[in-house]
């Protein structure tokens, strides 16, 4: 079991691609949907600095707030990949 959150935009095709690669890894997440305007998304800039989607918080393994969705994989990749 795992403490993953992703911050996350419908339609947004960078929070697509970490969906994909959470789903291929058979990770359980929380997902929390930001509002469409940046300047209302104070929960994903309180928790990363910006205001842009996705974000990952991973509290198992102390990310607080990682943005941009190659990072995000790469690090699923490294962090998960090896336990399926």
């Amino acid at each position: 079991m795992t403490n993953l959150t992703l911050y996350e935009l419908e339609g947004c095709p960078y929070c697509a691609k970490v969906k994909t690669k959470l789903a291929d890894l058979g990770l359980e997440y929380d997902s929390v949907m930001v509002p469409r305007s940046h300047g209302e998304r104070t929960e994903v800039e309180a928790v990363s600095g910006q205001t842009g989607v996705p974000v990952l918080v991973d509290e198992e393994h102390g990310i607080e707030g990682m943005p941009e969705s190659d990072d995000i994989v790469e690090y699923l990749d490294e962090t998960y990949g090896d336990a399926n």
